[in-house]
């Protein structure tokens, strides 16, 4: 509990710290300074999401860095292990990035806004309307030249098994005909326990597969394109279809 403490103490100060740096951030955004706010953005959510590791005593080994494309905006595809599974990624993975969201996120002060100065898109999964609004947001994002990340299971696993992907978790990618990058998170379930507050250290793999080119596979690929993907990450968890 020591640790979650220490989390929170540390997460209350920095945020009340980057109140400056979001005003900057805001006006930059105003006089449409793409490059100057992205910069301070990133720098900003990268340090916080490094500290937020190092503090709860994990280590985190990267493999695959070399898959991501450098020339272009890409979509996350990650399993889902634990609530450190997003400090994990803005820290680890070089390429900036923002998420898809739960809605309730949106009601985080301060925390909500940077997701927002990232370009985080939030979805209510209960709307369906809502939900469609969301990818078609995402998908523009992604056309501007701002990398996603999707968690296609739409919740955290509770064993580190990767649960079955919502249907159309991957329409984002293929409306903007991204790349679609897989990841795979080993290890963070062992962090903080779904359900727990407590604050353990675990060693952490990520393994980045090669991308997959939505603008260049077959339509039959794309019908199977949540099971080619699912089944990259099964594999590389060392898991079944069947499991």
């Amino acid at each position: 509990m020591i640790r979650s403490i220490t989390i929170l103490i540390y997460l209350v100060i920095y945020l009340a710290s980057s109140l400056g740096k979001l005003r900057r951030v805001s006006q930059l955004e105003q006089a449409g300074k793409r490059d100057e706010k992205d910069k301070i953005v990133n720098d900003t959510v990268s340090k916080w999401a490094k500290a937020i590791v190092r503090l709860s005593g994990s280590r985190v080994s990267v493999q695959g860095q070399e898959n991501i494309p450098n020339d272009r905006a890409v979509v996350f595809v990650s399993n889902h292990q634990s609530n450190f599974d997003i400090p994990i990624l803005l820290g680890c993975i070089d390429k900036p990035k923002a998420f898809i969201a739960k809605i309730e996120l949106q009601k985080l002060p301060v925390i909500s806004s940077w997701m927002d100065k990232m370009g985080c898109i939030f979805m209510d999964r209960s709307d369906a309307r809502q939900s469609l609004k969301s990818i078609s947001q995402g998908s523009d994002n992604v056309k501007s030249g701002y990398s996603m990340v999707i968690f296609p299971e739409g919740t955290r696993s509770e064993d580190g098994r990767l649960k079955e992907f919502k249907p159309g978790s991957l329409k984002l990618a293929t409306k903007a005909q991204a790349p679609i990058v897989p990841v795979t998170i080993i290890g963070s379930k062992d962090i903080m326990l779904k359900g727990k507050l407590s604050v353990y250290p675990s060693d952490v793999r990520i393994i980045i597969s090669k991308p997959i080119y939505t603008d260049e596979i077959s339509k039959e690929d794309e019908k199977n394109l949540g099971d080619i993907v699912r089944g990259e990450i099964l594999n590389n968890l060392g898991q079944t279809q069947e499991a």
